[in-house]
């Protein structure tokens, strides 16, 4: 198998998991890969008044995965955020946030609110 294609599987499978971790944490999960013209957003989901959007990174250790998320990557996730709050009007009295979730081997999921802001 390539590796560009076990990259995907690692990604698709670390998107699994910080699903069911939002999950239990009380969040509800709106979207999955959100894509638009920008770019895609992994996860979207909202708790109370507030709607995060997740980057999620799978990596060996936080600092590799954190340091994955780039200001380009910012500025990308944030364009996309603003294209979904302008098809979803029920969500404009919403607090944004910008989360990042580093899924790392035989390691819960760590979950760093407000990772980033607009």
């Amino acid at each position: 198998m390539t590796h560009r294609i076990e990259r995907y599987k690692k990604g698709h499978w670390a998107e699994y998991l910080g699903t069911w971790f939002l999950r239990l944490k009380a969040y509800h999960i709106k979207e999955r890969r959100f894509k638009t013209k920008y770019g895609e957003i992994d996860l979207i989901a909202v708790r109370g008044n507030v709607i995060v959007f997740v980057e999620v990174k799978a990596r060996d250790t936080k600092i590799q995965g954190l340091e994955a998320i780039t200001p380009q990557a910012q500025q990308r996730i944030m364009r996309a955020a603003q294209a979904f709050m302008q098809k979803h009007r029920q969500y404009q009295n919403y607090v944004w946030r910008f989360d990042a979730l580093v899924v790392r081997p035989w390691r819960l999921p760590y979950h760093v609110e407000n990772a980033w802001r607009l």
